[in-house]
């Protein structure tokens, strides 16, 4: 009997997006909150706080990409031709953020437009994102294996609003992020764009949860058929008390830490909902994780390197968030 390695490979593809999410969610977060810095000197503050990172935390993008193809070619078959716009609008706004990051600090007779590229950079990016994940969510017009839909086809108004609705959320992992680096008045402007920033969030999400089901009846049987509702109502109850203690962290002068960990389980908690809806398809509606998988020797000659990879990755992003732990300075990094 041959081993599955699919499951390994799903969990191997998952952990990659979610910590892509939560990663550079909050350092595209702070680019996002980068356009409203009150001065130079806050700024500097800001880049200073996710200098050491941020780099590394686009790791995780690239190893869902390879992963996707690696492991589920016929999905990245289907895929990336679905969302190959947003996806486009996303790599240009992220190479022009790097761009802005260095430049910045170098060429400091043009440093107001490099500013604003980065902020608005981190702002196209993080869209361009969600409107990949609200068409994925929808589905794609597909014909055998192949994608036979338009190149516009991803734009709709709940990839729009997903869009919207995710901008929100990285704002409020940014401010979250802010809130634990920054002090003094920082943090409590930090504090303000983390309130509007969660109402933002909260309501997105509970649009979002509604939206989902009436678009697709499958997902509502899943979620509000008996017994599931029983089991899986716990989702939306924790997301509810989580919601309660982000906003008590959020308000609490007190609390650094808290905010930013409360801010992580709830991206958790959305991440959990979407894969429980999808869940097994990889390609909603036309193929799941095992249909798209590839043949077993690729599996298993990608997943050796791989699972010596993961843990090396693991290490030094563990290791990187370690030493550079603490408050920002502005006498170290880009200034």
């Amino acid at each position: 009997m041959i081993f599955d390695f699919v499951p390994i490979w799903t969990l191997i593809l998952g952990l990659a997006v979610f910590f892509y999410v939560l990663l550079d969610g909050f350092d595209l977060g702070v680019g996002i909150l980068y356009n409203f810095a009150s001065s130079t000197h806050a700024r500097n503050l800001f880049m200073n706080s996710i200098a050491p990172v941020w780099d590394g935390n686009e790791t995780w993008l690239v190893l869902g990409g390879l992963g996707l193809l690696a492991a589920f070619p016929l999905a990245f078959a289907i895929i990336i031709p679905a969302v190959y716009f947003p996806i486009l609008v996303m790599l240009l706004a992220l190479v022009f953020r790097g761009l802005a990051f260095e430049f910045r600090q170098r060429d400091r007779e043009h440093r107001g437009f490099w500013d604003h590229g980065f902020g608005i950079g981190s702002t196209i990016a993080t869209f361009a994102q969600g409107v990949v994940l609200g068409a994925f969510i929808q589905g794609f017009q597909v014909d055998g294996r192949h994608f036979t839909g338009g190149s516009l086809d991803c734009i709709t108004p709940f990839s729009l609003f997903t869009g919207l609705a995710l901008v929100f959320g990285y704002s409020l992992l940014g401010a979250c992020w802010l809130i634990l680096k920054m002090e003094d008045r920082l943090q409590t402007q930090a504090r303000r764009h983390a309130r509007l920033a969660f109402l933002g969030t909260l309501l997105a999400v509970g649009l979002v949860s509604l939206w989902t089901p009436l678009m697709d009846s499958d997902i509502a049987q899943r979620w509000f058929s008996w017994p599931n509702i029983a089991f899986l109502s716990s989702v939306p109850l924790l997301t509810a008390v989580l919601a309660l203690l982000e906003w008590r962290a959020i308000t609490d002068e007190k609390t650094q830490l808290k905010p930013f960990v409360y801010a992580v389980l709830l991206f958790s908690l959305s991440y959990l909902g979407i894969a429980i809806s999808l869940w097994p398809m990889i390609v909603p509606h036309h193929y799941s994780l095992w249909q798209a998988a590839s043949s077993p020797d690729t599996q298993i000659f990608l997943g050796v390197g791989t699972l010596f990879l993961l843990p090396v990755i693991l290490i030094y992003t563990g290791w990187s968030y370690w030493v550079f732990r603490g408050k920002a300075r502005g006498d170290i990094g880009y200034h």
